[in-house]
């Protein structure tokens, strides 16, 4: 399962650095079910001037297009950094198996860090939480990102 994870996460991974590539912050996402790509997306808050234009956000949007249903049962969230609230909750709403994130977010992170918005049990739905995959990739990507964005 491990492999798979790292496989899947490198897919998310390239999705980041389309994010880069575009002074985005880079962060990409990917859905699987049943071992097939649904969907894959990257942050495009400039692009769109859209506060809400996170990768989880718009891959959720494109794998329920996709499935012709608001409700992803059987599918997996792969994205780069620990999703924030808004995304957490978008997690538990589309009703997802599981999510596995590479990068820890210690100023927003709602899936372990700060809060466990995927796993409370106050709610409806809980999303399976696996972390760490490809964190020290997923995190370099970010620090060079920022480092840059602190030198313009």
């Amino acid at each position: 399962m491990e492999n798979e994870h790292r496989r899947f996460m490198a897919m998310a991974l390239k999705e980041a650095m389309t994010a880069f590539r575009r002074d985005e912050v880079p962060v990409g996402a990917v859905i699987v079910k049943g071992g097939t790509v649904i969907a894959k997306a990257h942050n495009q808050i400039e692009m769109l001037q859209d506060p809400t234009a996170h990768a989880e956000i718009l891959a959720i949007g494109a794998a329920a297009n996709h499935l012709g249903s608001r409700r992803l049962d059987g599918c997996t969230l792969y994205v780069t950094l620990e999703p924030c609230p808004m995304c957490a909750g978008a997690l538990v709403l589309s009703r997802l198996d599981r999510v596995v994130f590479g990068s820890y977010d210690p100023k927003m992170g709602a899936c372990s860090t700060l809060y466990n918005i995927a796993q409370d049990e106050r709610l409806n739905h809980r999303v399976e939480v696996i972390a760490g995959v490809m964190d020290a990739e997923a995190g370099s990507l970010l620090k060079e990102f920022f480092a840059k964005k602190r030198e313009e």
